[in-house]
């Protein structure tokens, strides 16, 4: 624990102007980023009498080993660089929301040749129209199967509209009326991006125009005695009206509008967001986070602003946005709004009337929203609390291990040998910072020669950042060298001299774990900590967890620690080194389905894999491509003679390989099937064993 005074500035050397400031602990790691409108009148109350301070910003100032500060022009300049900060940094003590689930969205590829309709998650994509969030999945498709009857959009992957352009037979969709198959060149590309953005219109709120002209359609159908069509068009009105009273009018006045809410407690804070769009609730989404500082509902509300709206410009940005307090100040926050959206947006606290209506609403989402999370989180706190305190007994450890590292091996009969590590903090998987390895110290099969040359290069990495910044708690700096196998692997980082003073967001391998686990048993272990004390590491636990009895051993004992099965402590070892195999697994298949991927094309000097593609799709497979003349492939596009005898000679000396197999079936397919057509996986062996059965191959 620091002693704020030991790094406390003179009070002349802060400025009294507005900033960004940043807290960085012991490492070096940013653990708090905050603005302030006067840097000296904000930072002179964080090093007041400890006994006055909130107790969590006791706890971040104590943590912290030094400050820093950057002077801005503005107060909305510093908004804008405390948002960027807190998004590269992650710093541990400042509010981060974070959502209660995965929101999928109604997605528009307006980026592609042929627009396409589809569920979308995770981060937004330039080019494409989000139209959502939703709550469930199932309510976009039930929405876009009404839709598609009017709007008859493509929704397909683009391997099923490759497949149809292949064949010139639609799918199923473009047979009974609600897809144009654009695949099969029923419509242009022009009238089918036209139909997209009708479709987009449509979901935006612009309705009632469309509303009317099919309206109108209609009657002018039914007066020319054109029945079939006027009935129709009825059934699309029908509809689209079905579609709508999906989402009920909630604003009389067809407003644009999001509305803020949040429920909060000493400890956690939730948000709900209601998005209004013509006057109809469009989309609705929900955060949690843990009140690590001292924080107003208004300064929750400005984080929740920044989070929703830091990476969305344009429309994206509504003209309205009602919140349950305001930002301290608010002008900021506001021009900074407007500059987002590019026109003026009003923030705003409402009084009466449906928008207060509608805001008690939202808030008693919030309000579900935090007691429910409560619920869930009371047990699932209590129980990896006692299963680090159950570890932390059975190995005989001075505190629970916050941060828990797994190693495994992998390997396919000796070939392509790799190894992984996973990260669990405070019992959670941290999956920013997992790792991996590719074994090149000896080849061959050795598990405990790789687990020995993994766990060296990783807390050799470990030794060298301490080197570099300087933490060394006695005089004498052991000369720790960047590992050249981790540079090759392009896991080094720059030299000391490239490090700037916006250093602190995580590093690969800067932070030790109180506990190291590897998939094993006592010999992995025994070299795991041979590793620790040929580097001088004697702070790191080690244990390995054997998989046959579920055993715990430790570094020189006979016996291993046997835990209970009803043990928490058991179960989380077995998640994390679970975790470890699922992913060192992972990373083996795919190097070796890359390794068996490689063509004898991959060695032709000056051919990228555009010509390569052109070549494939000329003669339809590689064997076929064996057998052309070189006045053949000269037809090619792109290909000339002197590169046409380049190949030829490549392919005569390479020898044909061995024929692909189907996993999902066990064929043999024949070699001139045309590429991406096998349903297995490229490499994959063909086993009929149990898994058990087929550990001693696949590992």
């Amino acid at each position: 624990m620091a002693d704020p005074s030991s790094y406390r500035p003179r009070p002349g050397e802060i400025p009294d102007s507005p900033g960004v400031y940043r807290f960085r602990d012991e490492h070096r790691r940013v653990i708090y980023v905050g603005k302030a409108k006067s840097l000296r009148q904000r930072l002179a109350n964080y090093f007041q009498d400890l006994a006055n301070l909130h107790p969590r910003t006791r706890s971040m100032v104590t943590t912290a080993a030094s400050v820093e500060w950057t002077v801005v022009s503005t107060e909305v300049e510093a908004l804008q660089l405390e948002y960027s900060w807190i998004k590269e940094f992650d710093p541990r003590f400042n509010v981060k929301y974070r959502d209660d689930k995965s929101y999928p969205y109604l997605a528009v590829t307006m980026n592609e040749e042929y627009p396409r309709v589809q569920v979308m998650r995770g981060h937004k994509k330039k080019g494409v129209r989000y139209f959502g969030p939703y709550a469930h999945a199932w309510a976009i498709r039930d929405t876009v199967d009404l839709m598609l009857r009017v709007f008859p959009v493509r929704t397909c992957s683009a391997g099923v509209f490759k497949n149809a352009a292949r064949t010139g037979r639609p799918c199923l969709l473009g047979y009974i009326g609600k897809c144009s198959a654009p695949c099969v060149e029923r419509i242009s590309a022009e009238d089918h991006r036209e139909l997209a953005e009708e479709f987009c219109d449509f979901m935006a709120g612009r309705t009632g125009t469309y509303l009317r002209r099919l309206e109108k359609q209609m009657a002018e159908a039914a007066e020319a005695m054109e029945y079939e069509r006027a009935a129709r068009l009825r059934d699309d009105i029908g509809a689209l009206k079905k579609a709508m009273e999906k989402n009920a009018v909630v604003l009389a006045d067809a407003t644009d509008a999001d509305l803020i809410a949040v429920a909060e407690d000493e400890l956690e804070a939730a948000v709900q967001i209601f998005h209004v769009r013509g006057g109809r609730v469009r989309g609705q989404r929900g955060w949690v986070t843990d009140k690590v500082e001292e924080i107003t509902t208004g300064a929750l509300v400005e984080h929740a602003l920044q989070q929703l709206y830091g990476e969305e410009t344009g429309d994206a940005v509504p003209r309205e946005v009602l919140v349950p307090a305001l930002p301290d100040p608010v002008e900021p926050v506001q021009e900074w709004l407007t500059g987002r959206r590019g026109s003026n947006v009003s923030l705003r606290v409402p009084q009466r009337g449906d928008k207060k209506a509608l805001m008690e609403t939202v808030q008693r989402n919030a309000q579900q929203a935090l007691v429910l999370h409560k619920t869930k989180r009371a047990s699932d706190l209590t129980t990896r609390s006692r299963a680090l305190e159950e570890i932390s007994d059975a190995l005989g450890l001075d505190s629970a291990p916050l941060r828990i590292e797994c190693y495994d091996i992998s390997h396919l009969q000796g070939d392509d040998v790799v190894a992984s590590m996973v990260v669990f903090e405070d019992g959670l998987a941290r999956k920013s910072e997992y790792r991996r390895f590719q074994i090149k110290g000896f080849a061959g099969q050795d598990d405990v020669r790789s687990m020995h040359e993994v766990i060296t290069r990783r807390f050799r990495r470990y030794l060298a950042e301490k080197e570099r910044t300087g933490e060394w708690t006695d005089g004498d700096e052991p000369g720790v060298a960047a590992d050249p196998e981790t540079a090759a692997a392009g896991l080094a980082e720059p030299p000391a001299n490239t490090l700037t003073e916006d250093d602190g967001r995580p590093k690969r391998f800067a932070y030790p774990p109180q506990l190291v686990v590897v998939d094993g048993g006592a010999p992995q272990v025994a070299a795991a900590q041979r590793a620790l004390d040929e580097l001088g590491i004697d702070d790191i636990a080690v244990c390995g967890l054997a998989k046959r009895l579920e055993e715990v051993w430790l570094p020189g004992e006979d016996d291993p620690v046997v835990l209970p099965r009803t043990s928490e402590g058991l179960y989380l070892l077995q998640r994390i080194r679970d975790e470890a195999h699922r992913f060192a697994i992972t990373y083996q298949r795919a190097k070796r389905a890359k390794r068996f991927r490689s063509s004898p094309l991959d060695d032709v000097p000056g051919l990228g894999e555009t010509r390569k593609q052109a070549l494939i799709k000329h003669f339809g497979s590689l064997k076929r491509l064996r057998s052309a003349t070189i006045d053949q492939i000269c037809e090619v596009p792109g290909i000339g003679r002197k590169t046409a005898e380049t190949i030829v000679a490549a392919l005569a000396q390479a020898t044909p390989g061995g024929p692909a197999v189907n996993t999902a079936t066990g064929e043999i397919m024949d070699d001139t099937e045309e590429p991406g057509q096998q349903t297995g996986s490229p490499g994959e062996p063909v086993s009929t064993g149990a898994p058990d059965e087929r550990r001693g191959q696949e590992r």
